[in-house]
């Protein structure tokens, strides 16, 4: 793949940036929710304490262990509006979901990824990390989880100190890495993480078998989660990195030949001067055979208003599907009015939620890939009244519109020549977007966009 990527950018760089982005229709063709408060017990061989999980969300992440005491709410950007579910929880959360694909030979299931815990390093340390395999049942509006893997370090493959480092097992925890992106391969998964950033790979029993720290134009590539940095002695001195907070790897897609990966930092690099690269994410190419960067990397332009990018998979062997969104949650049509306050009203809606194809093969003189065009999830058609639940809205929204007014979205995948399959990440229990002072469910949704696909 990287030979026609070359070759084809020398040929489409010019032509191809000539051509607009279009906006293509997207038609909702399946609905199935998870409803967030969804738990898995610990392995059975797990250290003592992983039956709780959530117990250092409270203030100062001090340790609380009476279960359910500290109610959950979306946080002062979006209006402190409570959620409905309270920490500490008994068990593991399933939820929120930050990657996703396809099972080969599996039609209708499909891996997810489970984020990192709880938001942070600092609150997360009693958060199992795991993926699952799962099957959305649009008829019946269920989802399934049919198997659970928890990630593990027995062989000692992560060359840094873990949660669980003594015990014989080692499983992983949220506070020794954010887990944003996944490609499932024959002999495993490789994972992005956004705590280094590193890429590492595990086994089919999600056992680690390597870590590869980020490396660009020379250079290691930290953030300031990177467990290699240390606070200054002196309060004027700086600490050194480049990637920013909770601006990884949220996107990784696989060459169809699996020979490269493509790893999409969430957020613009900062420059020397501590400011971002403008509105520009970085695009790294990893060769999977050597478990090395090649040096190679694109860019990414995201659209004025968006803020991060959410998920990122391969559409065929040039061209990629990209998750590009703002930070607002819930619809526009219950924003909160001037003098009104929340919870009665999102004072910080939803506005750029899309899913873009892109180029790969067509990079312009500044290494930018080409957008060839988008569908909006704010205005998704729903002819047949597929929607199991539309939320809070205001009067007058038309009954054939659908939204998906996430925070973030972080799913998205082919499932065949017509259709893809788009799925929120919750951030149990901290996100509301669908309902004022309900905390979000994992939905999946199953959209037409034959348009789309078929774009060059």
């Amino acid at each position: 793949m990287r030979a026609l990527l070359l070759a084809a950018g020398l040929v489409a760089a010019v032509a191809g940036q000539a051509r607009a982005d279009q906006r293509f229709e997207a038609v909702l063709a399946g609905h199935a929710i998870l409803p967030a408060a969804s738990f898995v017990p610990p392995p059975a061989d797990a250290p003592p304490g992983f039956a709780v999980s959530g117990r250092f969300t409270g203030p100062g992440n001090l340790r609380n262990e009476q279960v359910g005491s500290q109610p959950g709410d979306t946080g002062a950007i979006h209006g402190r509006r409570p959620t409905g579910l309270s920490l500490p929880f008994r068990g593991q959360p399933v939820q929120g979901f930050s990657g996703i694909k396809p099972v080969a030979g599996e039609p209708g299931a499909y891996w997810v990824l489970t984020d990192n815990g709880f938001g942070n390093r600092r609150n997360s340390a009693d958060a199992l990390l795991m993926l699952h395999k799962v099957r959305p049942d649009f008829r019946a509006g269920t989802v399934a989880i049919e198997r659970t893997i928890f990630l593990s370090d027995p062989d000692r493959a992560v060359p840094f100190p873990i949660v669980t480092d003594p015990s014989p097992i080692r499983y992983l925890t949220g506070a020794d890495f954010d887990l944003e992106s996944i490609q499932p391969v024959a002999d495993g998964f490789w994972i992005g993480d956004e705590f280094g950033p590193f890429v590492f790979k595990v086994d089919l029993e999600g056992r680690v078998q390597k870590v590869l720290a980020t490396r660009l134009d020379g250079e290691e590539i930290r953030s300031p989660d990177n467990p290699a940095l240390q606070i200054p002695a002196n309060p004027t001195q700086p600490v050194a990195f480049r990637a920013q907070r909770s601006g990884g790897y949220e996107g990784m897609a696989l060459s169809p030949d699996g020979s490269r990966l493509y790893a999409l930092l969430e957020k613009p690099l900062l420059q020397a001067n501590g400011q971002p690269e403008g509105n520009a994410l970085r695009i790294l190419e990893l060769d999977t055979a050597r478990g090395e960067w090649t040096g190679r990397h694109m860019r990414y332009r995201l659209e004025q208003g968006a803020t991060s990018i959410g998920d990122f998979n391969m559409v065929d062997e040039r061209r990629a599907l990209v998750i590009e969104r703002d930070d607002g949650e819930g619809d526009p049509s219950r924003a909160c009015a001037t003098g009104q306050q929340p919870p009665s009203c999102f004072p910080n809606v939803a506005r750029l939620k899309r899913i873009y194809v892109v180029d790969l093969a067509a990079t312009d003189a500044e290494g930018f890939v080409r957008k060839i065009g988008h569908v909006d999830l704010m205005a998704i058609r729903d002819p047949e009244g597929l929607a199991r639940q539309r939320g809070d809205l205001g009067e007058g929204v038309a009954r054939d519109r659908f939204a998906f007014p996430f925070f973030t979205i972080e799913n998205v995948a082919v499932v065949d020549a017509d259709h893809i399959i788009v799925a929120n990440d919750n951030n149990l229990p901290f996100s509301a977007g669908r309902h004022l002072t309900r905390a979000d469910d994992n939905e999946f949704i199953l959209l037409r966009v034959a348009d789309l696909l078929r774009a060059r």
